[in-house]
């Protein structure tokens, strides 16, 4: 019953502005909270990002997370952002779940950064 409460997915139109772009580099994204690793970024956009883990993640909640940048990137070694969980799913792998977050908080210094990094290790459209 847990789980169908925090994995359920949200039937809603689609609202996003940008495409999401799957990433070629897959950034470790941890709860400022608790200092532990969340899971791991799978898509990313200036607006959001969708993140796989070992446990479902709880929807309709307000997370501080922190991701690793890639080396080369910037001087920076990390990226601060608050984000909301908005659905959660199991993945086709039954050992995992997608989250998605609609980022609400994030300097735009590091929205630049975001766009740096789509555009250096997001996959190419065909």
């Amino acid at each position: 019953m847990l789980c169908s409460v925090i994995c359920e997915v949200s039937i809603m139109t689609e609202r996003r502005k940008f495409k999401r772009r799957y990433l070629m580099y897959y950034s470790r994204v941890f709860d400022l909270k608790t200092g532990e690793v969340l899971g791991y970024l799978v898509d990313l956009t200036p607006e959001g990002v969708m993140i796989i883990s070992e446990e479902p993640i709880e929807i309709g909640q307000t997370y501080r997370l922190r991701m690793d940048l890639p080396e080369g990137l910037t001087a920076k070694t990390s990226l601060d952002f608050e984000a909301q969980s908005i659905w959660c799913k199991a993945d086709i792998d039954p050992h995992f779940y997608g989250t998605g977050f609609q980022i609400s908080q994030v300097a735009q210094e590091d929205i630049d950064l975001i766009e740096r990094m789509i555009q250096e290790y997001g996959f190419r459209d065909s």
